[in-house]
Parts: structure tokens; C-alpha cells; sequence
């Protein structure tokens, strides 16, 4: 598994030139306090005790105005640097975590809790921002200031060099071990936070469920007690970072009293002049400031490899490997598609399907039927990219899905499944899902969709038409709307493979009836595969494929194969048994 703190080290490559702006202003900034320092104590050693006048020193004191000008300039970079480094690496790191979440599919995400999953692509790439914001432009000033300012003090009095140098590496000790503790209880409170922002996410997810068998206040009160370990985490965080301020405070302090003291008898003894002493004594907070701002910023540090381990534990599922040069083939107007000696098992299980062979013509409308396990689902999954064959290969107009592009691939298929799911918006953009029609009027495309699919009368009934949101989910749509809108969807940019998993199966036959026409307009000249679990559905392909176990064990029409007498004979006797329920992909796994 990636080491959490290397894996954020190789993150700075995200926030490019920005990060190494921020980290060069931040140690440039407290470079400028040497020669501030030295200009004010020189200042104050010619009025005291040389009688200069404000013409004398005019030149010093515009000095140490542009000084501190200059300062107020690189901390106003430093800022300004820093929160463009973050983003840039918070972007690159949410764009490779996607990319990543597609090339898995939900076949290999089966066992990912949703809720954790969520919780890294939102929660843990936000915490990551005080690491490349704060900590590491604190850093970088933490290992320049101090050595600039050894070097600059060993000149003016050895002594108080030594001071230094001796004060510095204990303050670090103490930080680190009781940096330790905290970076545990923060590791600790990380997974916590997982596991609350999971559970309430799936409970939100399932409150009608739970609602139903009154089983709401259980799940309240697991919650509950999730978030009460969450706030007791928290608080032992608190305390021990709390307590390493207090004792990198107590050592600093100790340090610079030590300085002091040992300036003022050099002083007292005439063994050191006042220009130097004072410069001395200028430096001595100077010192330890970069290291008391580590010691502050390392509490994001430790936040942010507590939530970079959870973003490795995803990163670290492998993925399907895919050719470094994809074709982009673009498919004809109907794809013809060939399965060749497929075979595909789950997780080393026995065979979802063994030497499965099929050829469909391309503008050709094929059903598959057969019984819940017969291996209907992972054709689909394989169709969709989520998977692999184990052996064989599937071939679209001669080009191997192997080798093709999988996100022009999948652009070029319209899925219509059983529980389409709708996000947060207004109709219009769930129906255009983002893409542009080749005209690029997408209001159009989305009426000309709506219409295709007789949608429009659900849409001319919403109070805001096309612009009414709807919740997630599509919440406020009934069933036959809900399959009508996502219909809608595969209109607005009709593409050369149809893919229907049996769209209709929980609808009542009059919406059934009505919406099998818009199904039969959209296959018009395209490939179309339809998972049947309806006869009526089944009789209206003009190929049919029976499955049982991974193999195919029938093909052809409706009336040659009822006349037949075998399997698909008694399933349509039973109406092609109970609809099979299961997406195309494992139960548990993430849409």
C-alpha cells in the first residue's frame, strides 16, 4: 500500500509553479528580517547614544519603511500563491480520483461503502488544503529563517549562536513527540468521520426504508453514538495539540530569555557593542517564529495524512489496465457487435459466462432472457465497460472494446435502465447530462428529446416547465415520468448501440404499453439490446437469445421458440418469471 506522507509529496507535482512561488515568497519574507533588524538596531544605537539627527537617519528610516512595505508585499504573495497551489492540487488530486472511481467501475467499488467513498473524493480532498496552504509555505520559511539568521548571529556573538542552536533542536524534539500522540488521535478521528459521514449518507439514502419498518429511531441512535466518538476524538485531537503549542512556547520562550540574559552581561561586561546586542536580541523571536508556526501548521499536516490514507485506500484498487494509445473509432449509425468465445467469472466464481459467441447486425433489435443468474447482467456490464472478459474479446464494427477509448465508447451508447437516477437540477440539464447536441442548441435538443420520448406533457404540467428542479433521485417524479424523462436522455443524442434493461418492469401495463413505442422509435435503425424480463418486451425483439448458467442454450423468434417447448417456453408460460430485480452490476456495488 502508498505510504500516506509520500503519496503527499508526490501531490506537490499537482499545484505546479504556484506552491514553489508561495514557499520562495514565505522564505524570502522572513530573510528580510535580518537586514530589518540590523537597520532598526543601528538606527537606535545612533539616535541613543550618537546624538543623530532626523536628517542623519532619514535614509535608514525610509529603508525600513520599504522594508516592511516589501514584507507586507511577499506575505500578500505568499497568501495569494498558496491558495492557487491548493487549488490547482485539490483539482488535479479530484480529477485523478475520478478518473480512477470510472476506470473501476462499480464492479470492482461492489465492496466500497458509498457513503466512505464519497467522504474521500469530498471530505478528505478538502482537509488536504491546509497542508498545501499553510504548512508547507510555513515549512519552507522554517528551514531558511533560522539557518539565515544562525549564520548572521554566529558573526555578531558566537555565544548566543550556540544559544540558539542549542534551544532549536530540543523545541523540535518535544514537538515531534507530542506530535506523535496527536497525529494518531487524528488518524483516529479521520476513520470516525468516514464511518459518521457513510452511515449518514446511507441513512439519508434509505429513510423511506427505514420509515417503512420503523426502524428509524435504531439508526438514529447508531448515528448518535457515531458522532459522540467523533466529538471524543476531536477533543483528545484539541488537547494534545493544544499541548504542543504550550510546551514549543515554553522552550522558545526559555531560549530567548537565555539570549537575553547572556546579551545583557555582555553588555553590562562592555565585551559587546549595543548595535550588535540589540540586533541580537531583535533576531532571537525571529528565530523561533518559523519553527512556533511549524508547530501550529503541523496539526493540518497530520490532518492531511490522516485523510490522504483513506484517498490511498481507493487509489490502491487496482484497475483494468487499458492500451496507453486507445483507438477513437467512430461507430456507424448502427454498430454491429460480435461476442467471441467470452468468457467472465467474479471474483475467480464460477463462469457469469463460458465461450458465450454472438453476432448482432448491426440495426438489429436482440432480447436476452433467461433466469436470475444466467449471466443477462454481466453481458450488460460488459457492454458497459465495467468489466472485462476473462478470455475472448467483443468486437464493435470490427474494433476491439479492448483497445477503443472507454469514454468515447461509452458516449456512443445510450443506456435506458430499470431505476434511472436523476441528480440535483433542473429537467433540462438531466437530460442533457452535460453534452451538446452538434448544433450546439441544447434547448432545442432537449424539447426535440422530450417530444421523441412524450415527455413533453409530463413537462407542460410542471410549474416551471424544462426548469423545474428536481430532488435527488428525481424525487417528485412517478415511475412511468421518471422512465419518460430518462428516455429523453437517449433521444437527445441518439447513439449507434441501444442498450435497455428492461425499462418497464416496474410500470403497470398501460404506461408499458405506451412507452414500448417510444422503444421501438429509438432502435429505428440502430443496434439495440434489451434485457427481457417482461414476454411482452421479449416478443417485440427480432432475435431472441435464452440464457441459463452462462451458456446459450436457445436462439431465435418468439413463436419458432414457444413451439419449441424448452426453456424459453417456460418462462414466457410464466411470463418470463418475477422481473429480476438486480442492476448490472453486484448488490452493494455504487450505480
Amino acid at each position: 500500500m502508498t505510504d500516506a506522507a509520500d503519496f503527499l509529496e508526490r501531490t506537490r507535482a499537482d499545484a505546479g509553479r504556484a506552491l514553489t512561488l508561495a514557499m520562495a515568497a514565505a522564505a524570502a519574507r522572513g530573510g528580510l528580517a535580518i537586514p530589518f533588524a540590523w537597520l532598526l538596531a543601528g538606527a537606535i544605537d545612533r539616535a541613543a547614544f550618537h546624538k543623530a539627527d532626523a536628517t542623519s537617519l532619514a535614509p535608514t528610516l525610509f529603508a525600513l519603511v520599504a522594508l516592511v512595505l516589501l514584507r507586507l508585499a511577499l506575505a500578500l504573495l505568499t497568501e495569494r500563491a498558496a491558495v492557487m497551489a491548493s487549488a490547482r492540487a485539490r483539482a488535479g488530486l479530484f480529477r485523478r480520483l475520478l478518473a480512477h472511481v470510472r476506470a473501476l467501475g462499480p464492479i470492482r467499488l461492489a465492496g466500497q461503502p458509498t457513503g466512505e467513498m464519497v467522504a474521500a473524493l469530498t471530505d478528505a480532498v478538502a482537509a488536504l488544503d491546509p497542508f498545501w496552504r499553510r504548512y508547507l509555505p510555513a515549512l519552507a520559511s522554517g528551514a531558511a529563517l533560522p539557518v539565515l539568521i544562525l549564520l548572521a548571529v554566529t558573526v555578531a556573538e558566537w555565544r548566543a549562536a550556540l544559544v540558539f542552536l542549542i534551544g532549536a533542536p530540543v523545541a523540535v524534539l518535544f514537538l515531534v513527540l507530542v506530535g506523535q500522540g496527536a497525529e494518531k488521535a487524528s488518524q483516529k478521528q479521520w476513520g470516525n468521520l468516514t464511518r459518521l459521514g457513510g452511515s449518514l449518507l446511507d441513512a439519508v439514502q434509505g429513510l423511506a426504508d427505514l420509515k417503512i419498518f420503523r426502524a428509524s429511531k435504531a439508526e438514529i441512535a447508531i448515528v448518535a453514538q457515531m458522532a459522540e466518538a467523533y466529538r471524543r476524538d476531536t477533543m483528545a485531537v484539541l488537547r494534545l495539540a493544544f499541548l504542543s503549542a504550550l510546551a514549543l512556547e515554553f522552550f522558545t520562550a526559555l531560549a530567548i530569555a537565555l539570549v537575553a540574559v547572556l546579551v545583557g552581561f555582555r553588555l553590562l561586561w562592555g565585551e559587546m557593542h549595543f548595535h550588535a546586542g540589540l540586533f541580537i536580541l531583535l533576531l532571537a523571536p525571529e528565530f523561533y517564529a518559523p519553527l512556533r508556526a511549524l508547530g501550529v501548521e503541523r496539526h493540518a499536516k497530520m490532518e492531511a495524512i490522516a485523510a490522504a490514507e483513506k484517498i490511498v485506500a481507493l487509489l490502491d484498487r487496482p484497475a483494468p489496465a487499458r492500451p496507453r494509445a486507445p483507438l477513437t473509432p467512430v461507430l456507424g449509425k448502427a454498430a454491429a457487435l460480435r461476442f467471441d468465445n467470452v468468457s467472465f467469472s467474479y471474483d475467480g466464481g464460477p463462469p457469469a459466462l463460458e465461450n458465450f459467441s454472438l453476432d448482432i447486425a448491426g440495426g438489429e433489435h436482440v432480447a436476452v432472457v433467461g433466469p436470475s443468474g444466467a449471466g443477462k447482467s454481466t453481458i450488460l456490464s460488459l457492454l458497459l465497460g465495467f468489466i472485462q472478459p476473462t478470455s475472448g474479446r467483443i468486437l464493435a464494427d470490427g474494433f476491439d472494446l479492448a483497445e477503443i477509448d472507454l469514454a468515447l465508447w461509452r458516449a456512443q451508447i445510450a443506456f435506458v435502465p430499470q431505476s434511472p437516477h436523476f441528480f440535483d437540477g433542473d429537467i433540462a440539464r438531466n437530460v442533457a447530462m452535460g453534452r451538446a447536441p452538434p448544433d450546439g442548441d441544447v434547448a432545442s435538443a432537449v424539447a426535440r428529446a422530450l417530444r421523441d420520448a412524450r415527455a413533453e406533457t409530463v413537462v407542460a404540467h410542471l410549474p416551471q416547465g424544462v426548469n423545474t428542479p428536481l430532488g435527488e433521485g428525481g424525487l417528485g417524479l412517478s415511475g412511468g415520468e421518471a422512465q419518460r424523462i430518462a428516455l429523453a436522455r437517449a433521444f437527445f443524442l441518439p447513439a449507434p448501440l441501444i442498450l435497455f434493461d428492461e425499462p418497464t418492469a416496474h410500470l403497470d401495463s398501460a404506461t408499458e404499453r405506451e412507452l414500448q413505442h417510444s422503444f421501438a422509435r429509438l432502435a429505428v435503425g440502430r443496434t439495440a439490446l434489451t434485457i427481457a424480463h417482461r414476454l411482452e418486451t421479449a416478443k417485440k425483439a427480432g432475435r431472441l437469445i435464452v440464457l441459463d448458467r452462462g451458456h446459450m442454450v436457445e436462439a431465435g423468434a418468439h413463436e419458432a421458440l414457444v413451439a419449441a417447448g424448452g426453456l424459453y417456453a417456460r418462462l414466457a408460460a410464466a411470463d418470463l418469471a418475477p422481473p429480476d430485480l438486480a442492476p448490472p452490476w453486484p448488490e452493494g456495488a455504487a450505480p
